[in-house]
């Protein structure tokens, strides 16, 4: 199922700490920070935080200048985001400011949770999602029944550690703050427990006065049929390698990476990539990797259409390719039409031989782009 685009925001000292345990919040980031954290608040569907951090903070969690307000409105939104919390209790103070301000609220709960919340009177749309709170589900709700496209989630640790842990969170932007706690009963960023291997990339780094913003992605990519956050990121790229396509009005263009289970890219490929006008882009990146190369039997191919189960350039398909390395899953955008090949099925060819194929269509227009010149 189709998920929001979940990015994680936080400030830390320069040893970990969200904040210290005086009465009194940590005030981590500068002013300029502060407005940059309002303008990407301005710029989501909604705004997530943990019960903790409701019950420590009491946070608003507003858009405070007018004239982003004005913006989202002129674009047919709402005039604050989406405020959003989870707590698998429903104890939740109702006086709490989250809840008299700004726009709508959602708690997504227990059932337990939702009998608690209601008798407590909290102002808010109270969304029970079973007997045990899952964020899986959570994000299904958001995307599905309240249009939730970006995500923006502000704490506590708990909840980045757990959405980090179970490989839901598309984007981390950490703020580091030139300050030492030193407390270990202060909270933490991140708690202990499994983390996906491999290294996250960072994209951004910024100076904003005396803090340094740092903005990261996922690469580690799931396993069979079990989707990350980082699948999304390189099936994207895939998309983006197909834009490049010299143009043909007897071939697809297509855009194909190959990663291996750390994250690590081994090597991407684009049709007629380097004058060949009958390369397919999966035989472009798997040409550029040893074929001795033992991460490619964890690895995974992305490609933005549908790998070929026959094609009449040359012998090997573009199927057979990829088993032939021994990569034993696959991620793409968009099943192959009959536009040259009727009957294409790709797919089955793979799983017939033991891979694993997932296909996230919520990718489809964007593998479909660069062929408009072929419908019709």
């Amino acid at each position: 199922m189709p998920l929001p685009y979940v990015l994680l925001s936080a400030a830390v000292s320069l040893d970990g700490y969200l904040d210290d345990t005086g009465p009194e919040r940590l005030l981590l980031s500068s002013p300029a920070d502060f407005d940059r954290v309002d303008d990407v608040r301005a710029s989501v569907d909604a705004i997530l935080v943990g019960a903790g951090t409701i019950r420590a903070d009491d946070p608003r969690l507003l858009v405070s200048s007018a004239a982003r307000r004005a913006a989202r409105t002129a674009a047919g939104k709402a005039e604050y985001p989406l405020k959003v919390t989870v707590s698998a209790t429903g104890e939740l103070d109702p006086g709490a400011r989250f809840w008299h301000t700004g726009g709508e609220k959602v708690l997504l709960t227990t059932d337990e949770g939702a009998r608690r919340a209601r008798a407590l009177g909290v102002a808010a749309d109270v969304v029970p999602l079973g007997a045990v709170l899952d964020w899986r589900a959570a994000l299904e709700y958001l995307h599905d029944r309240r249009g939730v496209r970006r995500l923006m989630v502000e704490g506590g640790g708990t909840v980045h550690t757990q959405l980090l842990q179970q490989e839901l969170a598309d984007e981390l932007q950490l703020v580091l703050a030139p300050l030492l706690v030193g407390d270990p009963d202060a909270p933490r960023l991140f708690g202990p427990g499994a983390y996906r291997r491999g290294r996250l990339r960072l994209v951004e780094t910024r100076r904003i006065e005396d803090v340094v913003l740092t903005r990261y992605l996922p690469t580690a990519p799931g396993t069979g049929d079990r989707v990350t956050a980082a699948d999304r990121h390189w099936l994207a790229l895939a998309c983006e390698l197909a834009e490049l396509c010299p143009p043909s009005r007897t071939a697809f263009s297509v855009g194909a990476v190959v990663v291996a289970a750390d994250g690590s890219e081994l090597a991407r490929g684009y049709s007629r990539e380097g004058g060949d006008a009958v390369v397919h882009a999966e035989e472009a990146a798997l040409a550029k990797v040893d074929p001795a190369d033992a991460r490619l039997a964890t690895a995974t191919v992305y490609s933005s259409l549908e790998p070929c189960a026959r094609r009449a350039s040359r012998p090997a398909p573009c199927a057979s390719l990829i088993l032939d390395a021994g990569v034993r899953r696959v991620v793409t955008a968009w099943r192959e039409p009959d536009t040259f090949v009727p009957g294409a099925d790709g797919s089955g060819v793979l799983a017939a031989q033991g891979a694993a194929v997932v296909v996230l269509p919520e990718y489809e227009e964007r593998a479909k782009a660069p062929n408009r010149h072929l419908e019709g």
